[in-house]
């Protein structure tokens, strides 16, 4: 049970984070220091912890903290696409603007 809670406990500390990444990335509004990279590689890592839990046969209530630590990994993903999709709509309205200028 003392595992558990350490489990759970360091699920939690990680989790926090990614609502705040999330809320901080959505009022930039801009991907420029974002790194899709790094987002794929913690969810994997989460992945493969629900995939121990499911071939270690150790199925308990802290799954349920790495399946809402995923949801909001998914809220990451969609704020970095939705800042990339604003990033690539500035650049391009600059280089309309431009072009109209030459």
């Amino acid at each position: 049970m003392i595992a558990q809670l350490l489990e759970a406990a360091m699920l939690v500390c990680f989790g926090l984070s990614w609502p705040l990444n999330a809320y901080k990335s959505y009022k930039a509004a801009t991907a420029a220091g974002a790194s899709w990279q790094f987002i794929a590689l913690i969810t994997l890592g989460y992945l493969a912890g629900i995939g121990a839990k499911f071939v270690s046969g150790q199925i308990n209530w802290v799954l349920i903290v790495y399946f809402i630590n995923l949801i909001f990994l998914g809220a990451n993903w969609w704020v970095y696409f939705r800042n990339v999709a604003l990033d690539r709509s500035r650049e391009n309205k600059m280089a309309d603007e431009k072009y109209r200028k030459e």
